[in-house]
């Protein structure tokens, strides 16, 4: 175990802790009053923030104003932190009091003093290097939760974690993933609930069955586990959602061999007055639902928002964005609760952005569809019908052709939280657009190595290829404010790349948001002028909060670019360490000076044999192209481009491919699935297509 805590800093004389830095009693009296009355209490002034999306109702809005529109102007840095992380930060900071929790790469825990910066403990859960190929978005982690003076995380190898928010040691820990020969992970923030720590899982990219567990924050033990997806018909089914569902799928697939999918991987959010639990579930195993339910049907409860017990989870009802997912349309994007005015009616109701591109405002009593309109540009579906059921357009559904569906899997709002603002009425969204060009992989085989099947060496099951021909699209991100009563833009902040954080808005008429291109952006909430910004150390993906201690409002962003799209591309040369950022009105910090990528010349001068270029390309869109990106394209992101490598790097290959010389960076071993000559193929590739590139 790789832990810090209090007593061993002062042993050590590790300068983690100061005189006046908080104690561990002080630390314990502020956080083990924590519990779902403190949080549900907090809604009302948000003076801390207790959990991921601020309240149970994820609205990510604060009611402080301390922070204005008037004297956001003067706000400067308070302090920063270094996580010593050179991977994707997403993490939202849990705050009470002046104790900070948040979380860097590889679900690593630092504790801080929120006023201050500085370190109190830090906890490693030591996720194995060798574990990173498991997932398929980069070893993130988006916050803990916080609970009765402990500490919970979710580590991205599958255990749920508990921790001494006084100490940092750990009081228990316990195994979410039901079958170890499956590549499930944890990339969400738990929430707890009465007691109950709630968490899901990811995977579904690599052929899981989907589910979300609920376990009992003193002891560890599971109390409850609802899985979204019917497994085999032959083993009987676990409760009558499960029976419901399958009748929504085709078995003469056997899609339980693929485990269906439908992974729980983020969105949760909690009314206590319905006593409700709003889940967001994910995309089918494999993508493509010819492959997956060749019969079609919807394939329940993929792309779907259930509502679920959260005491016992049982399930409640549902209602599926996605009818028959084939494009990874997630519905794990965020929830949010609110209640609105809605054709003279006041209605008690949740809202989603998920991939697809609507925006859905559905009552969250019953389920019941209010409305969908597009906030992107979309070509599968023209609308929604009045059952709340998607118009699909012809050809949205290809089989053979390659096609270019608008929103790609990338989604037009990915995981990156959006915020909702009762004042102004609006939500504020992370839109974005990543072009892609998809078509059937003819030789897809459940869990098999095929050159030329995407990222198959690592396990995928996609059952598509990619980009076979190029995109039309344009690539775009931007912030959107959206009316969700009228269903229309009001006003958008572009921006120069997809992949921006998420967003926070507060009571002073204020949203803030980290972008892809280094900066950290207020705006005036009703109007879209920028008010305020300032640079940070690299791109960013998490999202803002805002909190108050002794009279003064702060604002803390974490910092650290990656991600899925963010492993491959970025938009700043600033490359990091990952940072947490906090800023207030007159603070007069210094910034921390800017790291630079230092990949700026593409490899050459590698021996190669030219004519084992098109063989590495087979073997390199099966094992390296969802990390790595396309040799040269563009000079890489959180994971280095290999047309930018140094010459020595490529030499040397084998060590690192065969060798597992950078396994503890996440880099996998592939021995026991390439050869030499395979490595040398990959050379042939990377060099090939560098030399290819260079006059362009």
């Amino acid at each position: 175990m790789k832990l810090w805590h209090w007593t061993l800093c002062v042993l050590l004389g590790a300068g983690t802790i100061s005189a006046q830095s908080l104690t561990p009693e002080q630390i314990r009296d502020v956080t083990g009053t924590i519990n779902t009355d403190a949080i549900i209490q907090n809604a009302e002034t948000t003076q801390n923030w207790l959990n991921y999306g601020l309240d149970y109702a994820e609205t990510r809005h604060s009611k402080l104003t301390g922070i204005t529109a008037e004297n956001v102007g003067d706000m400067g840095l308070a302090w920063s932190h270094n996580l010593q992380s050179r991977r994707g930060v997403e993490a939202t900071p849990i705050v009470v009091d002046g104790v900070m929790y948040v979380t860097g790469s590889w679900s690593i825990v630092h504790a801080l003093d929120a006023v201050t910066g500085e370190e109190l403990w830090v906890y490693d859960p030591e996720v194995p290097g060798e574990y990173a190929y498991k997932g398929c978005c980069d070893v993130v982690n988006r916050g803990v939760a916080l609970y009765e003076g402990v500490v919970f995380v979710g580590a991205y190898d599958g255990f749920l974690h508990a921790i001494d928010a006084a100490t940092g040691e750990r009081v228990w820990k316990v195994d979410t993933i039901e079958n170890r020969e499956m590549s499930y992970t944890i990339t969400g923030a738990p929430r707890v609930i009465d007691g109950r720590v709630i968490i899901g899982n990811g995977g579904a990219e690599f052929g899981v069955r989907g589910y979300v567990s609920a376990y009992d924050a003193t002891s560890g033990e599971m109390d409850w586990r609802w899985y979204v997806v019917p497994g085999d018909p032959a083993e009987g089914y676990e409760d009558p959602s499960m029976e419901a569902a399958a009748a929504t799928w085709d078995p003469s697939a056997e899609y339980w061999k693929a485990g269906g999918g439908g992974t729980i991987w983020d969105a949760m959010a909690y009314d206590p007055d319905l006593g409700l639990l709003y889940v967001g579930t994910g995309n089918g195993s494999p993508w493509n639902r010819h492959l997956r339910s060749p019969g079609g049907g919807n394939n329940l409860y993929l792309a779907s928002i259930v509502a679920l017990d959260p005491a016992t989870g049982e399930y409640k009802w549902h209602y599926q964005n996605t009818p028959g997912d084939t494009w990874d349309y997630t519905s794990t994007q965020h929830i949010i609760l609110a209640d609105l005015e809605i054709d003279g009616a006041a209605r008690k109701v949740l809202m989603q952005a998920p991939k697809n591109g609507f925006f859905y405002v559905i009552d969250r009593t019953n389920g019941e569809f209010i409305s969908a309109e597009p906030f992107v540009e979309v070509t599968w579906a023209t609308g929604y019908d009045e059952n709340g059921r998607p118009i699909e357009a012809e050809g949205a559904r290809s089989k053979t052709d390659p096609w270019e569906t608008i929103p790609s899997a990338y989604g037009a709002h990915n995981w990156h939280p959006m915020s909702f603002n009762p004042q102004t009425g609006l939500v504020y969204i992370p839109a974005q657009g990543v072009p892609l060009v998809q078509s059937t992989d003819p030789a897809w085989e459940l869990n098999s190595h095929k050159p030329m099947s995407t990222m198959s060496g690592v396990g995928w099951n996609l059952g598509y290829l990619f980009n076979v021909v190029a995109p039309e699209a344009t690539a775009f991100g931007h912030l959107l404010a959206w009316d969700p009563v009228a269903q229309k833009e009001v006003w958008r902040a572009e921006y120069v790349s997809p992949w921006n954080g998420g967003t926070l808005t507060t009571a002073g008429n204020l949203v803030f948001q980290g972008t892809a291109d280094g900066r950290f952006i207020a705006y005036d909430a009703a109007t879209g002028e920028v008010l305020w910004q300032t640079p940070v150390g690299s791109g960013v993906v998490a999202a803002p909060a805002t909190w108050e201690k002794d009279g003064t409002q702060y604002v803390t962003i974490a910092v650290g670019w990656g991600g899925v799209y963010g492993m491959m591309q970025r938009a700043t040369d600033r490359v990091g360490p990952g940072r947490v950022y906090t800023f207030k009105v007159g603070g007069d910090a210094a910034m921390p000076e800017a790291v630079n990528s230092e990949r700026l010349s593409l490899v050459e001068g590698v021996p190669y044999d030219p004519n084992h270029v098109g063989d590495g390309l087979a073997i390199y869109v099966s094992n390296c192209l969802f990390c790595h990106g396309v040799p040269g394209v563009n000079n890489g992101g959180g994971v280095p481009n290999l047309g930018y490598s140094d010459a020595a790097m490529l030499m040397n290959a084998k060590d690192v491919v065969l060798g597992g010389s950078l396994v503890e960076g996440g880099m996998p071993s592939f021995a026991d699935k390439l050869t030499e000559a395979d490595v040398e193929k990959l050379i042939a590739f990377v060099q090939g297509t560098a030399d290819a590139v260079r006059p362009k």
